[in-house]
């Protein structure tokens, strides 16, 4: 079981406190969430790498006592990638945002979930650019308001756990920051699969998307995680009718294939007997 000292093991010293999230943010219990994964697995912190790209949730790795790269905005799964390519024995983590990785980020997200390389992804959504302004995202609702939706988004919006198991991921969940046992069972899952293990956080935003769209507090927020979303078994089991407007949160894919990083030893090793 994850010891009650596990912050003192993962977080860096106290000076980076308080944290840069807004009050009601939920990127903080995701935060709380991995240190407890990370803490029940025993990872060795001195063979974990926390890479993120730019935005709110990219600031995560900034409080792990960890080998931490913050990167460029839409690139971290590029740079995971290539550290997980040159070092296949370490422990990669990418901590992203729905813009991150889905805007900018898009193809990488697809192409490193279509090779299956061993990377732990925690994607944060919370429909909205946060840090930059409160633009809409690739995850922001049809008709929700952001400071570049006066009138209303009219885009369609991404599934991230379809696009994730259509593109060839090992390993698809989605949990909430409401449901926060249940998210630590998946990122400690996600962490043990090997191949590329995707986990999108549904995370609320008070400050932008909250506000803006007149939804309330963070606790409210919260309170709507709770009746919008249903554990995949207990959703399969509720009649048509019953099942409108909600979404799955619990494993959604698990699937055994052949990791990337694997591969190519395999084929460099062929090449060199050849």
């Amino acid at each position: 079981m994850p010891t009650r000292t596990a912050h003192k093991k993962y977080l860096r010293h106290a000076e980076v406190f308080p944290n840069v999230w807004c009050p009601g943010c939920g990127h903080g219990i995701v935060l709380g969430s991995f240190i407890r994964a990370i803490d029940k697995l025993g990872l060795d912190k001195n063979k974990l790498i926390m890479v993120s790209g730019i935005g709110c949730s990219s600031r995560m790795p900034l409080y792990i006592d960890a080998n931490t790269i913050h990167t460029l905005h839409g690139r971290a799964l590029a740079y995971a990638t290539g550290i997980k390519m040159a070092r296949p024995d370490l422990d990669v983590v990418v901590v992203t945002g729905d813009g991150d990785a889905l805007a900018i980020g898009g193809n990488h997200f697809i192409h490193a979930a279509r090779r299956n390389i061993d990377l732990t992804v925690l994607l944060l959504n919370n429909n909205i650019y946060g840090m930059t302004g409160g633009q809409y995202s690739p995850t922001t609702p049809e008709t929700k308001i952001a400071t570049t939706a006066r009138y209303g988004n009219i885009d369609p919006t991404f599934n991230i756990v379809d696009i994730a198991k259509a593109a060839g991921a090992s390993y698809v969940a989605r949990g909430t920051v409401y449901h926060v046992n249940l998210l630590d069972n998946l990122i400690i899952n996600g962490l043990k699969k090997k191949g590329f293990s995707l986990i999108e956080v549904i995370s609320q935003c008070p400050t932008l998307y909250g506000r803006l769209n007149k939804e309330g507090t963070g606790v409210k927020m919260m309170e709507q995680q709770k009746k919008d979303f249903l554990n995949i078994k207990a959703l399969e089991r509720l009649p048509p009718e019953k099942k409108e407007g909600k979404l799955p949160i619990g494993v959604l894919c698990d699937i055994e294939k052949d990791e990337y990083t694997e591969r190519y030893r395999k084929l460099c090793q062929f090449a060199q007997n050849k």
